[in-house]
């Protein structure tokens, strides 16, 4: 696949000048560089979704000078996005034969799909989901493998990943990797963008930077190594990667008391003080500390005051700022300026009498673009218009403006590049040394132990861990997290929906079921909560159990057969 001199301009922004991309048969291509360098735009060339105003494409000889989305398509080239595209209600089958649903006579056969859904990736991928399943239910590296395998059905010639590993934890990166290497392996060709450059050195054979729209140098990542591409990619010497804040920390900002929610965590015990940067890894999601999500047991303090958050308006108000990982969705109002967002969050300092104060907006707009290195061309510019890198400074510095005294930061690094990944650590840093506190929530190990000063670690919605991060290192972390330093029937590191693990007190499960049980799913007369709490009392491999099973509820589509399959 080559693509030859391909220029795009957006108004006054030229978005890619004379690129040249060239991908061998059967290898993988890394394509790498900052935000706002023009790796999106070039993707969405590829794809039909621009039009370029200059260049060709040629893919297996094929010429192609203006093309769609559906001849890309019919020429062997697919895409697998950082978005998870496939609907949440669909079920497994649905989603994977969805446009090319398979049907017996004139109607939809849902069962056959299910059937060859499941076969399809056993034999691609040995991944077995229950019937039925549905998309909502899989978790991000089983969403992953499913658009791969939707896309494989379509025999494909070239497979391009756009950022496939954000948002995955390393043991579901290290299964994507070896997904691509088979995939290579077995004749396909495959573009891989990513802003991790390890995985970049570790995966491809050749990669391409580009850096203000242009492609700067083509590179084998085994000639050269990461600090180089970087340079590449920002046109400078990075130098030292993280940076933690240098205070001393002051009384507690935020103090959590046995907080619990749902299934989602429970008994969780943890102090944030001013000038202090703390780790959470094991968790998804901070939205109990910003209203959105109600805790139905423990208690909250801020600033030693108990605090009750019913909305996200209560959060703000007391001076708590969340910057999501979801940041299209809810970091930043994509049809909005960049001017717009950036004071949205605090409106009340730009306005007299009710009337907006423009040139004040426009100063601190300005001061924080300069600050985050925002690449937009105008502040006036829609925030839609941004690389997903800029969109997220832009979902920082909305709470920059506000000067918050407690900073909730939700996966903060995800899709940024290098260079600017420093200068959010950097930022993150300074407002310790401010005398803010800061949560950082984040699945990116090395990073907490860069920026923090202390990591708490949760493992199946409880505090599993508390390290020190000048004295800890990732293997530690993990192990917490994975749950491999679990001792047996501890009695304390328990999923809040898990029923009680005590010691074995019943001889058979027959005794261990009351007569009153009911019905559920295979097991006669046997409700799946009175089952699985036999189980886990029963076997000594809990964690290995419980790891395939995604809740401690009785539904019907999610019967015992987790049990069968794991024993």
């Amino acid at each position: 696949m080559h693509l030859q001199g391909i220029s795009k301009r957006f108004g006054a922004t030229q978005a890619l000048d004379g690129v040249n991309l060239r991908v061998e048969a059967g290898t993988i291509h890394g394509l790498v560089g900052e935000n706002g360098a023009g790796k999106s735009t070039l993707i969405k060339v590829l794809a039909g979704i621009h039009r370029a105003d200059a260049g060709s494409l040629s893919i297996h000889g094929q010429q192609f000078d203006s093309f769609t989305p559906r001849q890309i398509e019919a020429a062997g080239v697919h895409f697998i996005h950082q978005e998870r595209l496939l609907p949440g209600s669909f079920s497994v089958g649905e989603a994977l034969f969805f446009g090319q649903e398979i049907k017996r006579g004139l109607f939809v056969d849902r069962r056959a799909q299910e059937r060859e859904a499941a076969r399809l990736l056993d034999d691609y991928f040995a991944m077995r989901l229950p019937s039925g399943a549905l998309v909502r239910d899989l978790d991000s590296a089983q969403r992953q493998i499913l658009q791969i395998t939707r896309a494989l059905l379509a025999k494909p010639q070239v497979l391009v990943f756009d950022e496939p590993s954000v948002s995955l934890v390393k043991q579901e990166v290290d299964r994507l990797l070896a997904i691509v290497r088979r995939l290579r392996d077995d004749g396909l060709t495959i573009v891989y963008i990513s802003h991790y450059l390890q995985e970049i050195e570790s995966l491809c054979d050749q990669v391409t930077v580009l850096r203000n729209g242009r492609d700067v140098a083509v590179v084998d990542p085994a000639l050269v190594s990461t600090a180089q591409i970087a340079r590449l990619m920002v046109n400078r010497d990075v130098g030292e990667q993280y940076f933690r804040a240098q205070t001393q920390p002051g009384p507690p900002v935020l103090q959590l008391n046995g907080l619990g929610a749902g299934r989602f965590y429970n008994g969780v015990d943890l102090s944030v003080r001013s000038g202090e940067v703390v780790g959470l890894t094991g968790l998804v999601g901070l939205k109990s500390l910003f209203g959105l999500l109600k805790p139905d047991r423990g208690g909250l303090l801020l600033n030693g005051q108990p605090l009750q958050l019913k909305s996200p308006r209560d959060a703000v108000r007391n001076g708590i700022a969340l910057v999501p990982e979801e940041r299209r969705t809810h970091g930043v109002a994509p049809a909005l300026s960049v001017l717009e967002n950036i004071t949205l969050a605090s409106l009340g300092r730009f306005s007299r009498w009710g009337l907006l104060d423009g040139a004040a907006q426009s100063r601190e707009s300005q001061r924080l673009i300069g600050e985050l290195a925002i690449k937009t061309s105008d502040h006036d510019a829609a925030v839609q218009l941004l690389s997903g890198g800029n969109q997220q400074k832009v979902a920082l510095a909305k709470w920059l403006s506000r000067h918050s005294t407690l900073y909730l930061l939700d996966e903060p690094s995800v899709g940024v590049d290098i260079g600017a990944k420093v200068e959010i650590y950097r930022l993150i840093a300074r407002l310790a040394e401010g005398g803010a506190a800061v949560l950082v929530l984040s699945s990116d190990l090395p990073e907490l132990i860069g920026i923090t000063q202390r990591i708490v670690v949760l493992h199946r919605g409880r505090i599993a861990g508390e390290f020190d991060s000048s004295s800890t290192g990732s293997d530690q972390l993990l192990a917490c997290a994975t749950g491999a330093s679990e001792s047996r029937h501890d009695g304390k590191k328990y999923s809040p929906g898990d029923p009680p693990c005590p010691r074995l007190k019943h001889q058979s499960f027959r005794s261990a079921i009351p007569r009153n049980a009911g019905w559920c799913g295979w097991h006669s007369a046997v409700r799946c909560w009175y089952f699985w709490r036999y189980c886990w009392a029963l076997r000594s491999a809990r964690p290995t159990f419980s790891a395939s099973v995604t809740s401690a509820t009785c539904s019907p589509s999610q019967p015992c057969w987790a049990y069968w399959r794991w024993a």
